[in-house]
């Protein structure tokens, strides 16, 4: 706990110091992005900690880049934001109540049957999605659109506290990477280098707290709870 509480009062500090920063115009990235930014780390943080109040900062981060994005003609990437925000919100309802008798959900696995379904809704998300940004003339049809079916996958699995999220994630933002160093957003690349970081960081972390869970004294934990 003394951990945790240290982590967020140095990524508190580190974040009021960019917003000033970009706001004084000291750094070449002007301050949506920054925004952008600094809710996102802070938001998949508290993700990988498995704590609730990702939600709240992740609608935040969703305007923010709602915003960011139209600018840069990533059409697919901004209406993906308006999705989050109702995802969001769905989210945040069912990791409080989504478990047994509505209590808080706990990490789990997909089944095989969900994955699949997964991938067919990617795959399917993908080509339609393409066809709509070509006809609206995006920056990166295919890419923009593989990354948004990508992304939504993931927050589905997230929102349902399945481990398989992040394996999404990480393939999802080693794509964003490229793609936004390519339409000149290199603070948005930084941050999506961090996103990858965190979600190596988040897989490992859930998998541990899942075997805890699972483990003869985590089972009896929560037959007490």
């Amino acid at each position: 706990m003394r951990k945790t509480r240290l982590d967020l009062l140095i990524l508190t500090l580190l974040s009021l110091a960019l917003i000033l920063c970009s706001w004084r115009r000291w750094l070449p990235y002007n301050l949506t992005e920054t925004l952008g930014f600094v809710t996102g780390v802070a938001c998949v943080y508290l993700v990988v900690r498995e704590s609730i109040w990702n939600f709240p900062l992740g609608i935040a981060n969703n305007l923010f880049f709602l915003v960011l994005f139209s600018t840069a003609r990533l059409y697919a990437d901004a209406g993906l934001q308006i999705v989050y925000l109702a995802l969001g919100v769905q989210g945040w309802h069912q990791w409080l109540r989504g478990g047994r008798d509505q209590t808080p959900l706990q990490i789990g696995r997909a089944s095989r049957r969900v994955l699949l379904g997964v991938a067919a809704a990617i795959a399917i998300a993908t080509a339609l999605l393409m066809l709509v940004l070509r006809l609206a003339n995006g920056a990166a049809p295919l890419m923009d659109s593989f990354t948004t079916a990508l992304s939504l996958a993931a927050q589905y699995l997230l929102n349902n506290k399945k481990i398989e999220n992040w394996y999404f994630w990480i393939a999802a933002d080693v794509i964003y990477i490229w793609l936004y160093v390519s339409r000149g957003l290199h603070l948005t690349a930084i941050l999506y280098f961090v996103f990858l970081v965190l979600c190596i960081a988040g897989l490992a972390y859930w998998r541990r707290i899942q075997a805890a869970q699972t483990s003869p004294a985590g089972m009896e934990g929560r037959g007490h709870a």
